[in-house]
């Protein structure tokens, strides 16, 4: 087979397949894109007359029976192909002889893999879209029901203040929804096509490419030729932060999970069929899918990590450290959609357990300490001077039972430090009514973001699915 780049010489097998890497199998993934991006570039070819509305018909008509084959399986990429794109102009030109030959004209392989990223990453992004939306709206759901169930809230791992697990949960959910605002930023800066950009300074002839770019269903044309090279492996790593951003989120959250379910805290039960077992331990239910959750993050940040290391130190203009971003950037986006799905099974079959969550409370009395101070500020007590009044209370031990408060049966405050009777931390959790407090979620703001951002993944899904399907319908 016939490489895009063959003058007629062999190159060295071990530098050749050095070179190929493991190209050849990433690209399986991106033969439709491909197909899609040629298609729009065969019309384009025929609006400037390099090829004639039946050529670009036929070579059109073959494109998506290659797209169809990919699909099937029976269309795969070789390691002596190379690339996606060297098996798919071979094909054409094994089926239509010379004119399989002419589509590569005004384009370079640098402006073909790019496009083709694009538009693979479009579909991916609006999948990931789904897929977080899925789990904000488990998270919102979560968050109501136990909005009024107290949980200790922690500070340095430490007991802190009363908090609720709607407070907890409705954390998670807020901070995806900002994740979300940045990974719609992210697929903003990706529907852009380069197509026409060639091998990075364009071409002598008179192509239109804002028609190729309006054909692929792109929100714009990115319109200098040599930073839309440039931007190759940019687009990506800002993808990737993106996700990053969503996967430390559910890492964090992963760990909270672990934590609040071993049995010295029981907050929280995940169900026996999220868990796997030990082959030695009879008695083991480990939280494993939430550990790969934390485990796996580590990988999408190495992924972020090994494109921007790549990009740093590069020349403008197309180079072949490029290739080396392909693979991170699959890993990464696949790697993200699957975290997202299984903490969002997690949270769908979480069992919380508020009797736990509640005897929490009795045992580390403590939580309530900045109540108690608050109590006597509003009696007239300067905050510092009612600060050290409890923190002397406490005797400088963080311990359960010493410092005072009012006796449940009125019998007067305790004189000096003893068993404490602790308020209802119910009680406490519904004092707190400002914005954003325990006894005031607002998820209606939440709701109000969740569905902005469905409305810009539809709207965008919707445009491009019109596109795919006229080039795919030959429409």
């Amino acid at each position: 087979m016939a490489k895009l780049w063959d003058k007629g010489y062999a190159v060295d097998r071990e530098v050749e397949a050095f070179t190929t890497g493991d190209d050849y199998l990433l690209d399986r993934e991106l033969v439709e894109a491909d197909c899609l991006a040629s298609i729009a570039h065969a019309r384009t070819l025929a609006r400037i007359g390099v090829l004639t509305h039946d050529e670009a018909g036929q070579l059109s008509d073959e494109l998506r029976a290659i797209a169809c084959a990919s699909a099937a399986g029976s269309f795969t990429v070789e390691p002596a192909d190379e690339d996606c794109h060297t098996a798919i102009e071979n094909r054409l030109v094994e089926r239509l002889g010379d004119l399989g030959k002419k589509i590569h004209t005004c384009r370079s392989r640098n402006d073909q893999v790019i496009a083709a990223i694009r538009v693979y990453a479009r579909e991916r992004l609006l999948g990931l879209f789904d897929d977080v939306l899925s789990l904000c709206a488990t998270l919102r759901a979560f968050a109501e029901k136990h909005q009024t169930v107290p949980m200790i809230g922690r500070t340095h791992t430490q007991v802190a203040m009363p908090s609720s697990v709607g407070l907890w949960a409705g954390a998670w959910l807020e901070s995806l929804l900002d994740d979300l605002r940045l990974l719609a930023t992210a697929y903003e800066l990706n529907d852009q096509c380069p197509l026409g950009s060639a091998a990075s300074y364009g071409v002598p002839m008179p192509i239109d490419r804002q028609l190729t770019s309006d054909l692929l269903g792109f929100g714009k044309l990115q319109n200098n030729v040599l930073y839309a090279n440039n931007s190759r492996g940019k687009i990506e790593s800002v993808i990737l932060g993106a996700c990053a951003q969503i996967a430390v989120d559910l890492s964090r959250a992963a760990q909270d999970l672990i934590n609040f379910s071993l049995p010295e805290f029981g907050y929280f039960t995940v169900p026996k069929e999220l868990c796997t077992g030990s082959s030695i331990m009879p008695q083991k239910r480990n939280p494993c899918g939430l550990e790969l959750v934390r485990a796996k993050t580590s990988t999408i940040l190495a992924c972020y990590n090994q494109i921007l290391d790549i990009l740093k130190g590069l020349p403008s203009g197309y180079n072949r450290d490029l290739q080396e971003t392909k693979r991170p950037f699959i890993e990464g986006l696949r790697l993200t959609r699957a975290c997202v799905r299984v903490t969002d099974i997690t949270f769908s079959k979480l069992e919380v357990n508020e009797e736990r969550c509640v005897a929490a409370f009795r045992a580390a009395p403590e939580v309530f300490a900045t109540d108690e101070a608050l109590r006597l500020v509003v009696q007239g007590v300067p905050f510092r001077d009612a600060y050290r009044q409890v923190a002397a209370s406490l005797g400088g031990k963080m311990t359960p039972g010493v410092f005072c408060a009012e006796h449940p049966k009125g019998r007067g405050r305790q004189k000096t430090p003893g068993v404490i009777f602790p308020p209802d931390p119910r009680a406490s959790i519904a004092q707190r009514k400002h914005a954003g407090g325990p006894a005031n979620l607002r998820l209606d703001l939440a709701d109000a973001t969740i569905k902005q951002i469905k409305e810009f993944a539809d709207t965008r899904r919707d445009r491009l699915r019109r596109a795919t399907d006229a080039l795919l319908s030959g429409a």
